[in-house]
C-alpha cells in the first residue's frame, strides 16, 4: 500500500525518483558509506539523510544513543524501507557516546564491506564543489590521481541572524559562513578507502593501526586535500586540522551548522549532546560558531535532488507521521521553554555573543602533542620524509595568505553584504576595520597590531610635501590617501581603486575617521583601461590625468599601471611620481622597468629617497 502511495505522489509531482531506485543506488566505486552518530536529531534527520543520498552515498549507517524525540524510530523505518541502517549505540561505562559508536562501527560487517567511508556528524553536510557536483565524480578524479583518500575541511556556518525556529531546510536557511582562511574553523573529516585490517576509525580521520606503522603500508597511503592536491606526509600519522599549506576547498567542504538559529540552539542546550559535554552550549561556544562574515551558497546545488528524495521519503505514511510528530514535539517543548526566564537569558546572551568580532573569538587550542609519543610512533616512512629537503616535503602555502607582490587584500569577489561586527584598530592614528572579508590573513595581523603599511604611513608626508593634487593608483581601501589628507591639510587626493568593494570600505574608513565630508579626499572605482583600448592604451587613466590634473602621481599597485601604460600618457601636469616597494628585489625591478619610460617623459630619480620605502621621480628642471 505504502509503495502505491509513493508512486502516486511521485507521478503527481513529476518526480522521476522511486523508492525502489533509492534502494538500488550504486556507485562505480562500490559501497560509498556515510557513518554518523546522533542524539535527538529528528527534526533535521530527513533533510540530512536526503541530502547525502543526493550527494552520492550508496549506504548510510547511523548510531543513536539516549534519543527522546523519535530519531531512532525514524532510522528504524528508513532501514525497513531499505534506505539506510540504524544501530543502537550501547555505551560501556566510562566511554563517551561518539568513541563508543566508532568502536561498534569498527566491528560492524556493513562497515567492513565499505569501499569508501566518511565519518561525520548530524550537524555536518557535505558540500561538493567539484565540477561534477557529485561524490562519484570527485572520487573518480581522486582515483585518477592515484589517491585513496580526501581530507575535507570544515566551513563554519552561523545563524545568519535567524532567531526564531523554522521548519525550512538547514541548508537553505543558513548561507553565511566564516571566511575560508579563518583558521579556527579548520577541523577536518576524511573520506577514504577503508580496510579494517589496517585502519582504526576516528572522529576526524582514521589512524593506521600501530602494527603497520613500521611496514611498507604507509607508503601506499596517498591522500589529497579538499582541492585535490597532495596532503603532506605527516598527515598519514597525525593531525585532525588543516594547516595553511594543506587547506583546500575547490573540490569539497564540510558545512558545519553547529548552532543554527537561537531557538535551535536553545533546543540543543536543553536536550544535551552526542558526547554529553557539560556546558558546551554556552555563549562562548556560540560566538565561536556563529560566524556570518561571507555568503556561501554552493550547497544549494544539491537542493533539487534533495527535494526529490525528500518527497519520496515523506510519501511513506509512517515516515511522514514520525517526521511531523517530531517537529510538533520539539516546537511544543520550545514554546514551553520560551516562557521561562532561562530562555530569555540564553537568547539575550547569544544575541550579544554574536556581536563578538571574529578577531576576538577565542577557541581552545588543540591538545598539545607529546613529542616523545610522536617520536615513538613515527614510522620509517615519516622519518625518511623528515630527512628530505624542506621544499620536497612541504606544500606551498594556500593562495590568499598574502600575495608575493605584497598585495594586502583577498583576491576574488569580496562579499560585504552581511551585517557583522568588526574591530576598529588605530593604525598610525587612522582607525581601520580588522575585517577578514577584506584583508588577507597576513595583513590582518598587521591591522590588529596597528602596523598596517607601517613604513609608507610613516613616510608619506615627506614624499608628498610641496604637492597640491595627488592621484593614487591602486589605493586599495585608501589608507595612505586618508593618512595623507590628515597629515597635509592643503593637499587634495584622488584615491583610485578598480575594485568597488575596496572603495566602499575606503569610504567607510574615511567616514569613521571624520574625513567623509571633505572635498580634499575623493574615491573612484573608475577603470584605467577599457575593453575598447588598443595595446598600450589606457583611456581611463588618460581621463583621470585630464580631469583631475594631478601634480603628483603615486602608483600604489604597479600591476594596475605598468610602465607600458605610461608611455602614451600625457603627464604634463605631473611633477613627481612615487613608486612604493616592499622588498629590495621589487625596488630593483621598478628601477629597471619604470626608469627608462620615465626618463623619456622628463623624470629622474631623486637620490637616496629609496631609503624610506619608495622610489621618487621628479621632473627635470
Amino acid at each position: 500500500m505504502a509503495q502505491k502511495i509513493i508512486e502516486q505522489k511521485n507521478q503527481m509531482s513529476g518526480t522521476s525518483i522511486s523508492i525502489e531506485a533509492l534502494r538500488k543506488r550504486t556507485s562505480p566505486h562500490g559501497k560509498v558509506m556515510a557513518v554518523s552518530m546522533m542524539k535527538d536529531e529528528a527534526p533535521f534527520l530527513l533533510e540530512w539523510f536526503a541530502h547525502h543520498m543526493a550527494v552520492g552515498f550508496t549506504d548510510i549507517l547511523v548510531y543513536t544513543n539516549d534519543c527522546s524525540d523519535g530519531t531512532d524510530t525514524m532510522l528504524m523505518r528508513l532501514e525497513e524501507l531499505g534506505l539506510g541502517y540504524h544501530r543502537p549505540n550501547v555505551i560501556k561505562e566510562g566511554i563517551k557516546p561518539q568513541p563508543s559508536a566508532l568502536n561498534h562501527a569498527q566491528a560492524e560487517p556493513l562497515v567492513r564491506e565499505a569501499d569508501w567511508l566518511l565519518v561525520f556528524d548530524a550537524d555536518e553536510f557535505l558540500s561538493i564543489r567539484h565540477p561534477s557536483g557529485t561524490l562519484d565524480g570527485m572520487i573518480s578524479d581522486a582515483a585518477a590521481r592515484g589517491a585513496n583518500g580526501i581530507v575535507i575541511t570544515w566551513r563554519i556556518f552561523g545563524s545568519a541572524g535567524v532567531v526564531e525556529w523554522s521548519r525550512a531546510p538547514v541548508t537553505e536557511q543558513y548561507l553565511r559562513a566564516a571566511p575560508p582562511l579563518w583558521n579556527k574553523g579548520w577541523g577536518v573529516k576524511t573520506l577514504f578507502k577503508f580496510d579494517h585490517t589496517y585502519w582504526k576509525l576516528g572522529i576526524h580521520r582514521p589512524s593506521i593501526k600501530n602494527k603497520w606503522l613500521e611496514t611498507d603500508y604507509p607508503d601506499s597511503v596517498k591522500w589529497l586535500n579538499g582541492s585535490g592536491l597532495p596532503m603532506e606526509d605527516y598527515f598519514k600519522f597525525r593531525g585532525w586540522r588543516s594547516i595553511r599549506r594543506t587547506l583546500g576547498y575547490d573540490w569539497a567542504q564540510m558545512n558545519h551548522y553547529a548552532v543554527k538559529s537561537v531557538d535551535s540552539y536553545a533546543v540543543r542546550k536543553f536536550r544535551g549532546n552526542v558526547n554529553n559535554k557539560k556546558d558546551k552550549y554556552n555563549a562562548d561556544y556560540w560566538s565561536l560558531q556563529d560566524r556570518n562574515e561571507v555568503e556561501d551558497r554552493n550547497v544549494l546545488r544539491h537542493t533539487e535532488a534533495r527535494n526529490q528524495i525528500m518527497e519520496v521519503l515523506l510519501a511513506d505514511p509512517v515516515l511522514n507521521k514520525l517526521h511531523f510528530a517530531a517537529l510538533e514535539r520539539v516546537e511544543k517543548r520550545l514554546e514551553e521553554y520560551k516562557q521561562t526566564e532561562a530562555y530569555r537569558e540564553l537568547r539575550d546572551s547569544l544575541i550579544e555573543a554574536g556581536k563578538v568580532p571574529i578577531t576576538q573569538v577565542e577557541a581552545k587550542p588543540p591538545q598539545a602533542r607529546d613529542p616523545a609519543k610522536i617520536a615513538e610512533l613515527m614510522s620509517r616512512v615519516e622519518k625518511n620524509v623528515a630527512d628530505k629537503p624542506k621544499q620536497e616535503r612541504r606544500n606551498d602555502n594556500v593562495d590568499g595568505w598574502g600575495a608575493a607582490d605584497g598585495y594586502h587584500y583577498l583576491e576574488g569577489k569580496i562579499d560585504l553584504s552581511g551585517e557583522i561586527v568588526v574591530d576598529w584598530v588605530p593604525n598610525h592614528e587612522i582607525a581601520l576595520p580588522a575585517d577578514p572579508r577584506v584583508f588577507n590573513p597576513e595583513t590582518l595581523n598587521g591591522v590588529l597590531t596597528g602596523r598596517f603599511d607601517r613604513k609608507n604611513a610613516r613616510n608619506i608626508r615627506g614624499y608628498l610635501e610641496g604637492l597640491s593634487r595627488v592621484l593614487d593608483i591602486g589605493a586599495g581601501v585608501g589608507f595612505i590617501p586618508i593618512k595623507a589628507s590628515r597629515d597635509l591639510p592643503d593637499l587634495i587626493v584622488m584615491a583610485q581603486e578598480s575594485r568597488p568593494e575596496l572603495v566602499a570600505v575606503g569610504k567607510e574608513i574615511a567616514k569613521r575617521n571624520g574625513l567623509d565630508n571633505t572635498a580634499r579626499l575623493k574615491f573612484s572605482d573608475g577603470a584605467l583601461v577599457f575593453g575598447s583600448d588598443g595595446e598600450g592604451e589606457a583611456s581611463g587613466f588618460a581621463a583621470y590625468l585630464r580631469d583631475f590634473r594631478p601634480d603628483g602621481l603615486r602608483i600604489s599597485q604597479a600591476r594596475d599601471l605598468p610602465p607600458e601604460l605610461l608611455k602614451g600618457a600625457d603627464l604634463a601636469s605631473v611633477q613627481r611620481i612615487i613608486l612604493p616597494f616592499d622588498s629590495g628585489s621589487k625596488r630593483d625591478t621598478y628601477r629597471e622597468t619604470y626608469a627608462p619610460v620615465l626618463a623619456e617623459k622628463g623624470f629622474a630619480e631623486t637620490a637616496e629617497r629609496d631609503a624610506s620605502g619608495s622610489l621618487q621621480y621628479d621632473r627635470k628642471q
